[in-house]
């Protein structure tokens, strides 16, 4: 799915290079924001498929960032993976709970997350419009 647009929210700057490269190695449309406010100035003028979401952020955090994108109608389409270091038991749950449609833990697999993300992209993508 070459060209696909993908938005990394991530206040980690080596999390977002890494993941970045991972993404832009394969062909996706990859921008990113280090906290929610960027991201919801980036989100003004680009349109993700998906959002690779770490629910660690300053500010408002990744799960409120998500409920706020998925009560947007303009924001609401948008896949939304939570990714985080604090994989307690309930935490996918209340990711969940908060909208995301997938969860990733770190440290990120750099073999399977390129996977990941292509099968969440084809899961999704039932009608591809022209």
């Amino acid at each position: 799915m070459a060209g696909e647009p993908i938005l990394i929210v991530d206040d980690n700057p080596a999390n977002l290079k890494l993941v970045s490269y991972l993404l832009l190695s394969r062909g996706y449309d990859v921008r990113t924001s280090l906290d929610a406010d960027d991201a919801l100035r980036t989100l003004a003028t680009f349109h993700p498929r998906v959002i690779l979401m770490d629910l660690q952020l300053p500010g408002m955090d990744g799960l409120e960032l998500t409920r706020t994108l998925k009560s947007d109608p303009a924001t609401r389409d948008i896949l939304i993976v939570a990714v985080t270091a604090f994989a307690m038991k309930g935490d996918a749950e209340k990711a969940h709970d908060a909208g995301c449609d997938g969860y990733i833990t770190k440290p990120i697999d750099t073999r399977q997350l390129p996977g990941t993300v292509a099968a969440l992209l084809a899961q999704s993508n039932p009608q591809k419009d022209g």
